[in-house]
This record gives C-alpha cells, structure tokens and sequence, in this order.
C-alpha cells in the first residue's frame, strides 16, 4: 500500500514537473525521494526543480548524487557534466576553491571517458566568459566555436545552444553585430521551443537581452522582453530569472514612457531578489527607479535609489550626473563624469556615459573636450552601427554644432535622430529631441517653427510628469533666446 502511494506521489511530481510547477514538483520528488532514493532522471528533475527555485543547497546535493551514480556505473561522460554543473553554478556562486576543484574533477572524468564527449565542449564555456569578462573577444570566439562544434558532433542541444550564444555574443563585441544577434536569435528558438533544460533556457533568455541593451538594439530586446515575460509568466512558481526579467520589462516601460509602471515593475524586481548573488539585479533595479524618480524631479527620491545602487555595488552613473546638472551642479555633474570614463576602457560602456558627458560639457559651453566625447562616440557608433546608437551620436554631433553656430548642419543631425528614436516608441527621447531642433530653428530665425517643436514637446513632457523638462522649457516659451552667431560670419538670412 505504501509502494502505491509512494508511485503515485512521484508520478504526481513528474506531472508538476512537466507544467513546470517547479515548488509543487520539488516537494513531490523529496517526499518520494524520502521513502525510496530516486534514479537518475527524477534526481535530475529534482536538480532542475531547485534551480529554478534558486535553492541552491539542494541543487548542491541532488547534483552531487547525480555525479557519484553516474561515476559509479562507469558513465563517466555523464559524471563529467555533473561535475562541470557544479563547478559552473558555484563560479556563479563566486565559490572559487570549490568550483576549480568541480572544473578538475570534471576534466578527470571526461579524460576517462576516453572519446569525445559533450563535457569537453562545456568545460570550454567557462574560459569563454574568462575572455568575455577580460575583453579577449577573439578568444572568447575562438573557444566559442570549438564548444559549439563538439556540441554538434555529440548532439548536445543545451551545449549548441549555449555556445551559439556566447559565440553571438563574441560578435557583438567585435563590431559584428548583425552575425552575433543572429546567432543569439538562433540559440533563443531552441530556447523557446523548449528543447533545452530548463536553468540554460533561461541563461540564454537573459544573455541575449543583456547582449541587445549593449549596443541599443532595442527593438531587438523589446522583442525578446516580452517572449521573456510569457516564459517566466507561464511559470507562477518561477523564482530564478524572475527578478531579471522584471528588470528588463522596466527599462523597456520606461523608454516606451510607461513610467509609473516602470517603477512598480523595477520595485517588484528588486522585492524578488533577496540572496547576496542577485545584488547584481537589485542594484539595477534600484537605478532604474531613481532614473524615473530623477526624469520626474523627485529628487530626493533619486537620491536615495542611487545610493541604494551604489551600495549594492553598481557605479550609479550617468543618471546621477544628470540628476546634479539639473539640480544646478554642473561642475560636479562633469568631474563625476571624468571620473568614470578614467576608469572605464569598454567602448559600449563607455557609450552610455558620453551622451549625457557631452550634455554637461556643453551646459558650461564648447570645448577641445567635447568635441573630444562626441567624436569618439561617433566612432563607437560606426563600430556597432546599430540604429539607436547612431542617432544617439548624430544627436549629440547635432547639440554641438548649434552650440558652435552651425545651426543648419546641426538641425539635419537632430532630425535624423528624432525621427529614429520616433520608429523606436521613445516619447521622452522624441520630446528632448524637439527641444533641440526647436533651438535650432529659434538660432536660424524660424521662431514659428522653434514654437511648432517646443508645443509637442511640451505635450509630451506634460504627458510623462517630466517636471525639470516641462521648467526648462517654460522659460524657452516664455523668453526668446538670442540667436547664436553662425558659423563663418554668415548672416541668418543667409544661412
């Protein structure tokens, strides 16, 4: 009687395992596991159930239950990948001792394999990241694609999968952006088929928005944010991947100019993480809450995110910056700035702090060292040319040569930008934007088209709650700017 009740619980848990109850199914299989050990595959199930519950002591265990009876039959391909798991989820851990001594005894088993076998080509993933992490984007290919080539011959779908994308991600980084998002894309259908196990479907879920917001392909991420959010919707028990997801749903919200709901979402994101290996998201969680606080003038508020994100260890600009230019501290707005960039080498990251270094620079007037900032992001943006990034370049080209007097040239850069930003659903960058080329025609004399910009954005601006905005421009409305000089002594009927 107790046989039959013990196979109908573990029968019961491979039915919540396979809706992907993951809590349901987890204590199924240790209530069976407890009146008879599971055999492999349920032990596996038991693994993947702890993982995507974030529980990572019992991930541990069944983990290490699969390598010894694997080890024990002789399967030491198998044994192999184990222990690779292991060592992978506790270099994630940063248990560095611990995952080296896995990483070894992996690579003792699969020598005893004596063939190729998959665990080969995992045991290559780690030196992959080490080459990511490092800026050895050459390296990281090469080794992404002998990974992804033992992966193919041992029929190794995680394994193709994952090194698909960490090879896309390879070529993204060397100004290959198109070849590395189709590789990616490519890895994200075996995710969303549901061919790969269950914590690798989400690694690669969130690798490939992570590779996307890099270099601003966000029609690509506002894409795969959404497949994102039915996959962990689909899952009400989901705990890993959860807070990641709700992070990237607020960056979307807020560039779509759904800002209150980008700060619930960023609230929720950051109530979902609580273990110290997830500070990475309640950081950014916290910098996505100040950025609306700060768009909104609730400075205080700002304030206290962006000290919430620094704590949990993420250098809280460029939104900071911002924040004290607004509140009228430009100089302290540009020594923060030169102070990031002096320690930052990563052209992407340095994309994201040089528009708004170029916006304070020239708030103080133009410079050899703005010129300098909007140059080299030109420059960044021809390497990655994807679309955002370059309007993001021509704005600032644009900014600067209304401020040196070439109001015409600049114009035609700030409408190139407003109109991509305007494609991409951005209505606070369309409504800056405005403002912009509205001072460009106020400096070449069409002050009916200066008001024409200076209305929608104002529309706009009223729409979003965006207080510092909606205060500069009122004084823009309300007091005609004396034109800038343009360049080469030309009159402004002339130019």
């Amino acid at each position: 009687m107790v046989r039959a009740m013990d196979s109908q619980t573990l029968r019961d848990a491979r039915t919540a395992y396979a809706r992907r109850a993951w809590a349901d199914a987890f204590e199924l299989l240790r209530e069976s596991d407890e009146h008879e050990p599971l055999g492999v595959p349920d032990l596996e199930r038991l693994m993947w159930c702890a993982g995507m519950l974030d529980r990572d002591a019992e991930l541990f265990a069944a983990c290490e239950r699969l390598f010894k009876a694997c080890a024990d039959e002789g399967r030491n391909d198998k044994a192999a990948y184990w222990a690779y798991f292991h060592g992978f989820r506790s270099f994630a851990l940063g248990e560095q001792g611990r995952a080296s001594a896995w990483m070894q005894r992996a690579q003792h088993h699969a020598q005893l394999f004596g063939r190729e076998c998959a665990a080969h080509g995992y045991l290559l993933l780690p030196l992959v990241m080490r080459h990511l992490g490092g800026g050895d984007f050459a390296g990281a290919e090469d080794a992404a694609a002998r990974a992804l080539a033992i992966g193919e011959r041992c029929a190794e779908s995680d394994l193709v999968a994952f090194a698909k994308c960490l090879l896309g991600r390879a070529s993204v980084r060397q100004g290959r952006v198109e070849a590395g998002v189709a590789l990616l894309d490519e890895a994200m259908l075996a995710a969303v088929g549901g061919a790969l196990t269950p914590v690798v479907t989400g690694l690669i879920y969130c690798n490939l928005i992570a590779c996307c917001r890099q270099v601003y392909a966000w029609e690509r991420s506002r894409e795969w944010t959404q497949v994102l959010t039915d996959w962990c919707d689909a899952q009400p028990q989901l705990v890993q991947f959860n807070g990641q997801c709700r992070l990237h749903r607020a960056e979307i919200m807020e560039l779509s100019g759904e800002w209150q709901d980008a700060v619930a979402e960023s609230r929720r994101a950051a109530q979902s993480v609580a273990r110290a290996i997830s500070a990475q998201t309640a950081a950014g969680a916290a910098y996505q809450e100040a950025e609306i606080h700060r768009l909104r003038g609730e400075f205080a508020q700002a304030e206290e995110r962006f000290r919430e994100a620094s704590r949990l260890g993420l250098e809280p600009q460029p939104g900071m910056a911002l924040m004290r230019l607004a509140q009228g501290q430009a100089g302290q707005a540009a020594a923060t700035l030169r102070r990031v960039l002096g320690a930052t080498a990563d052209p992407l990251a340095r994309a994201r702090l040089l528009p708004a270094f170029v916006e304070i620079l020239l708030e103080t007037g133009v410079s050899d060292e703005v010129r300098d900032a909007v140059a080299e992001l030109e420059r960044i943006a021809s390497k990655f040319a994807t679309v955002l990034l370059q309007a993001t370049a021509a704005q600032a080209r644009g900014e600067l040569q209304v401020h040196e007097g070439a109001a015409a040239a600049g114009l035609a850069h700030l409408r190139a930008a407003l109109d991509t930003w305007r494609d991409a659903g951005a209505p606070y960058m369309v409504a800056r934007l405005r403002v912009l080329a509205g001072k460009a025609c106020r400096v070449l004399g069409d002050e009916d088209g200066a008001r024409l910009e200076f209305d929608a954005a104002r529309d706009t601006f009223e729409q979003l709650g965006a207080m510092p905005d909606l205060e500069r421009l009122r004084l823009l409305l309300a007091v005609p700017a004396e034109p800038i000089p343009a360049a080469g002594g030309l009159t402004r009927r002339e130019v």
